[in-house]
Order: C-alpha cells, then structure tokens, then sequence
C-alpha cells in the first residue's frame, strides 16, 4: 500500500489549489484522488467555459456560512492575492458587467495554471472513493486500490452536476466520524412557481432588470422567465437564502413609477419594461392597460405591485439544474485556522464541502480557492 504525507479527495478548485499551494511551499509527498478520469472538469464547464474565477466586490456579506470563517478564510487569501496568483501564473482576467472576473480565452488558463503548480503530486484519476478509515495513517479506499496517509483533505465538492462526477461521498465521510453535517440542497438554481405565478411562464426567454428581497437579502440583477419558472442572475442567488415562504420582486427598480400619474401614454407603453411583460403583468393584477393619467388611487396602488411583488415559490429547479450545493460539514466541526476538523486530527474539510456557500458570481470559487489556501497553511504548522 502506497503512503502519502497528504491525500487530497478531488481534483476540483479546493482540492488543486490546496496541491499547488503544498507543492510550492514543501517536499511533503502529495497525492490526488478524483473519480473523474480528467481533473478540474467543473472548473471547465463554468462560466460558459471561462470560469468566473471571483469578483469585484468579496467580502462575507456574499455568502451563506459561519462569518468568521469566511472572513478569516477571504484574509488568508483575499481577491486581489487570487488575482496576483493566477496573474503571476500569466492570466489576464477580464472584468464582466463591472464586477465578474472571467478567464479571456478560456477554463483551461485557469487548470493550466494550477495543475503546472501542483507539478509532483501524484495524480490517481478514475478512483472512485469508497471509504476513509482512521487507522494511524488512514487508509483511503478506492474502486482500484487502497492507499495510506498521515493527512487526509476532503475537497469532493457538492452534489451537484452529477454528469460531472459530483456525489456527496464527503459528508458521507465526515458523518463516518461522527461530524454535524447539512445535507446538501440546490442552490443558485431557478425558483418553481405557485399556480397564481403560472402567468410567468408565458414570458419565456423575457429577462427584466429585478431587485429580490428574501430573507433579509436584497439581490439586484437581470430576472428571466423560464417554462419552468424564473430563473436568472438574481434569482439565483436569491436562491440561496430561500428555503420556503415569500420573495418580493422589484421588476422596475430603477423607475419612480408615481412619476407615471400625469404621463398620457399607455401603461404598456410608459413603463420601461418589455411591453411583453407588461402586457402579462396588467393581466396578473387585474389592471387594465390605460393612460396613466386615468388611473384612479386604487388602479395606482395597484400598479405599486410592479416594484412589490410578492409571491411564494413552490420550490427549485433541483439538484440536476442547481450550480452549486448548500449545506455541508457544519463550521462548529472546522477550526477556522487550518480548516482541520475538530475530531479528528490530520482531517481537513474545504471548498464545497464545507457548509459555506456564496452567491452567484464568482464567490465560490473564491471560497474554494480561500479556503485551499488556509487548509495547506494548517498543514505546514
């Protein structure tokens, strides 16, 4: 049986940075352990295939998660120290929409980088991991092997994009030793729709700029309508503090629709809205598509709705639609400074696998990568 000083479980954002990061700063024999016969293949496929690698504004207001946690995480290993290091490395982030950190070609600058630094890890790809046992070293059971380790990282990600090799065989391990674990839900994924709300899937392929407030949060982006529901930057990170109960959408947040009580025109047409939702929207609320200086109080108050809608979905798009995963290894079970379980030494939980999750636009991988940093920094103490 092959030992290791390091087994990392999964060759994904968490599990590469953490490998780099080991093979840049010691001798420590390192091996990676994916189920996938490629690495990095969510890394590949996100952003449209150029990796949303972070964003302009990060800090832990954008995530759900234990604050400390993150915050010491994103200290550790802050955006602009991201930036340097892929920017060392040779990338040119491109900046989308003032905010969104792309890759300018492609997902494969960002692999290139990170496999080229873990350059000497020993790479077990098409290893389906089976079990962990806490044998001093462990012992890491695979479909092709048993291999030995004096530390162990689980970085196997959520337990969504299964066509990509995700599973939840991380909390499975973490619950073999006895850790609190969230199970995984469907995050940032389009929202389902009540009967009263199927109005909306006539609108589809409309996007409008949206403001959503749920749970406290208020997200503001481009809202699409999808034959399924809504969907959208906005409601997907609206979705991650949604778990049951009312949203309030703003379709005009950016208009003062009092303004509108002298204006001659249509509501159809004076409303700077596609005239396709606005049409459907009239309909909804009962309000009848007339010049918006014939509108009574009541008629007025009821067009207020347009920046107060409130409606209950009915749920998510699920897992297959999801991009990522909420839940995970509760943060009471993580010393925050190494990201090494509290019961059991030489165990250390990171990216995905950690109940930390971030809102659409580059912050979980920013987390993955954070929290990969602050893992292999534990391991060198």
């Amino acid at each position: 049986m092959k030992h290791f000083d390091v087994i990392i479980l999964g060759a994904g954002a968490s599990g590469l940075m953490c490998a780099a990061q080991l093979r840049e700063k010691t001798s420590l024999s390192v091996a990676i352990i994916e189920g996938n016969s490629k690495p990095a293949l969510k890394i590949k496929a996100s952003g449209g295939g150029k990796c949303n690698l972070t964003n302009v504004d990060v800090d832990a207001t954008h995530f759900l998660g234990d604050e400390p946690l993150v915050s010491h995480a994103l200290s550790v290993f802050s955006k602009e120290a991201l930036l340097n290091y892929f920017h060392e490395g040779g990338l040119r982030p491109v900046i989308r929409k003032e905010k969104y950190y792309f890759c300018p070609k492609s997902s494969d600058e960002v692999i290139s980088i990170l496999l080229g630094r873990s350059h000497g890890c020993e790479m077990l790809l098409g290893h389906k991991i089976l079990s962990v046992e806490d044998t001093s070293p462990f012992v890491i059971t695979t479909d092709r092997g048993k291999f030995s380790a004096t530390n162990v990282v689980v970085a196997t990600g959520g337990a969504s994009y299964k066509e990509l090799g995700a599973s939840d065989i991380g909390l499975t391990i973490a619950q073999s030793y006895g850790h609190k674990i969230i199970p995984f839900s469907p995050a940032l994924v389009g929202l389902t729709l009540q009967p009263k709300e199927f109005w909306m899937k006539e609108l589809s392929g409309v996007s409008v700029r949206a403001r959503i407030d749920v749970a406290g949060k208020t997200l503001e982006e481009d809202l699409l309508f999808a034959h399924k529901g809504i969907s959208g930057p906005a409601v997907l990170s609206a979705s991650l503090y949604w778990h049951r109960g009312e949203i309030a959408i703003n379709f005009c947040p950016d208009f003062d629709v009092t303004l509108l009580k002298n204006e001659k025109k249509l509501l159809s047409t004076a409303l700077p809205l596609p005239k396709r939702f606005t049409k459907a929207f009239l309909e909804a609320i009962a309000l009848e598509d007339k010049p918006c200086n014939r509108l009574n109080e009541d008629e007025r108050e009821k067009l207020e709705r347009i920046q107060n809608y409130k409606m209950a979905p009915s749920g998510t798009f699920g897992l297959t639609k999801a991009e990522v995963c909420r839940g995970g290894v509760a943060h009471e079970e993580i010393d925050p400074f190494g990201m090494q379980s509290r019961r059991v030494e030489g165990l250390y939980f990171i990216g995905e696998t950690v109940d930390v999750t971030g809102e659409l636009g580059g912050y979980n991988f920013q987390w993955a990568f954070s929290s990969a940093v602050v893992c292999a920094n534990g391991i060198l103490i």
